[in-house]
């Protein structure tokens, strides 16, 4: 049957009713404008959401990218310098002029073969000569007094470790990395050059086994800021200075690793960038993602969004409009908006992390529950539970970690319900809590058990706890037939014995129950 016209209802109808059905076009209006913001705020806040969560996963990407990275190259620095370090020890103490070439020349030969690092090992005379190489042939008249590390050593008279600046073989026409070494005379008077060339592409072969977007970049540098190797490789960019650079005037003065937002001053790509100096050696390491890659899904997402968010709000446009057009069918879409009303209710019952009840919907149980207690005379138990050192857990790992481990604690939780009448709930941060109705203590301290169990059967790491998560139990019992008590008591009583197991050393509980006391022992 089709709906009245607007004429018919507007003739038949008496100014109250009139009144009303405006208000109600005014009201059903107001309503559709609020549901479709109230859907375009909450997609809004998921997708910023999404949007801090995309930047922080970047960020911590780059971070570990970074981290490697350094830790590959300081493993490689430790090698060569132990290795120059012992044999410029030894050259001194012989003096250069009881050089056994040929045995030296096997030496090198055999420290180049077994450290993929190396290039080439070289000692040079006062004057830049070529005195033992691991090189089959020396090249004639081969001389290099005019290399920056030579002339770095002829005016600084310690014998540390010296990094240069990328050079050009002699030898083979390699881009290699120079670390060199003073030889002094038994006079402290300079004597020489020991000299170990590293390879370039060692480093850059490295970065290449790395799985990271086309536009991602690593860099490896100099404290000063010169380039010694980029992934990928630009042509003319090795040995350029990146001084300048936001990183380097900015950020490396201040700490020692971290995270940036940053722009690129060689190729203008802004990035996310994990940068690092490596301990013990004037090097510094970066691992780059690029901004726009990391943000292409979610701007997909964004779009897809606003398409979705379109079709509906011109679908809810429609129906508003019909709704107004066809107001006897109000009775049925009022009844339809209850539900809806019904749903939401429902939901502000439940954490959205966890999926567990809330506190609010604990108040509401609990005193149902002590209520039923008191009429059947059967015991009530309350556990409350909270995890150990969670904020030093958050600080190390991350929100995001936190939350992951939030999850998979409530699900610990959520596997000892077993009853209808049981109510696992978040009661707020890391806090979780437990309601057992018709559990008598030793029931109740079983399951506390369990609990514990299956925690530290999740073997999630956390370094500032022992190892792993673990988690602090109070146990509160009561018969609320035969003694005077709240729902305000009873989260009172175990959260203090909770606290009472914290403060006994953590990663146990402690029950109470009229006049029984008891108490887990330390885990093995």
């Amino acid at each position: 049957m089709a709906p009245p016209s607007a004429d018919l209802l507007h003739a038949n109808a008496d100014p109250a009713s009139t009144r009303r059905s405006a208000r109600v076009v005014r009201l059903t209006l107001l309503f559709t404008l609020s549901i479709i913001g109230i859907i375009v705020a909450l997609e809004g806040a998921r997708l910023w959401h999404d949007y801090q969560r995309v930047i922080d996963e970047a960020g911590i990407s780059a971070g570990n990218l970074a981290r490697a990275t350094a830790q590959h190259a300081e493993g490689a620095l430790r090698q060569v310098d132990s290795v120059t370090g012992g044999i410029s020890e030894r050259i001194e103490g012989d003096g250069l002029a009881n050089l056994n070439p040929a045995r030296l020349h096997l030496l090198f030969k055999h420290q180049v073969e077994i450290l993929p690092q190396l290039h080439g090992l070289f000692i040079y005379g006062a004057n830049g000569e070529w005195l033992v190489t691991d090189k089959d042939q020396i090249p004639p008249n081969a001389n290099n007094g005019d290399r920056e590390y030579f002339a770095y050593h002829r005016s600084h008279p310690g014998n540390g470790l010296h990094i240069g600046p990328v050079i050009t073989s002699r030898s083979t026409g390699e881009p290699v990395i120079p670390v060199s070494r003073r030889i002094n005379n038994p006079d402290g008077s300079f004597a020489g050059v020991f000299l170990a060339t590293m390879r370039l592409g060692f480093f850059l072969e490295y970065y290449a086994g790395f799985q990271i977007d086309e536009h991602g970049v690593f860099v490896l540098a100099l404290a000063d800021g010169t380039l010694l190797g980029r992934r990928p490789l630009l042509p003319n960019v090795i040995g350029t200075s990146l001084a300048n650079s936001e990183l380097f005037q900015d950020y490396l003065p201040r700490m020692n690793d971290g995270i940036a937002d940053l722009e690129s001053r060689i190729d203008g790509e802004r990035r996310f960038v994990g940068f690092r100096k490596v301990n013990g050696y004037p090097l510094v390491v970066a691992a780059a993602l690029s901004r726009q890659s990391v943000l292409a899904p979610w701007k997909v997402d964004v779009f897809k969004t606003a398409l979705v968010l379109g079709v509906l709000g011109c679908g809810i446009g429609l129906f508003g409009a019909g709704l107004m057009r066809q107001f006897s069918y109000r009775i049925a879409i009022e009844h339809e908006l209850r539900g809806v009303q019904l749903t939401l209710s429902q939901m502000a019952f439940y954490d959205g992390l966890t999926g567990l009840a809330n506190r609010r919907k604990l108040d509401t149980a609990l005193e149902d529950e002590l209520n039923r207690a008191r009429r059947l005379h059967y015991p009530m138990a309350m556990i409350m539970l909270d995890l150990d050192r969670f904020k030093l857990f958050n600080d190390r790992y991350g929100h995001p970690a936190g939350d992951d481990c939030l999850k998979a604690v409530a699900a610990v939780l959520a596997a000892t319900v077993h009853r209808t009448s049981d109510l696992a709930v978040r009661y707020g941060g890391e806090e979780l809590a437990l309601l057992l109705p018709n559990t008598p203590f030793d029931g109740a301290c079983k399951i506390a058990d369990d609990l514990l169990d299956g925690i530290r059967a999740l073997r999630i790491e956390h370094l500032d706890n022992g190892g792993i998560v673990t988690a602090s139990l109070g146990v509160y019992v009561c018969e609320p037939g035969t003694q005077e008590t709240s729902p305000a008591a009873m989260i009172k009583a175990a959260d203090a014995l909770l606290y009472a197991a914290k403060h006994s050393g953590r990663n146990r509980w402690r029950a109470a129950g009229g006049s029984q006391l008891a108490q887990s022992g330390p885990a093995v």
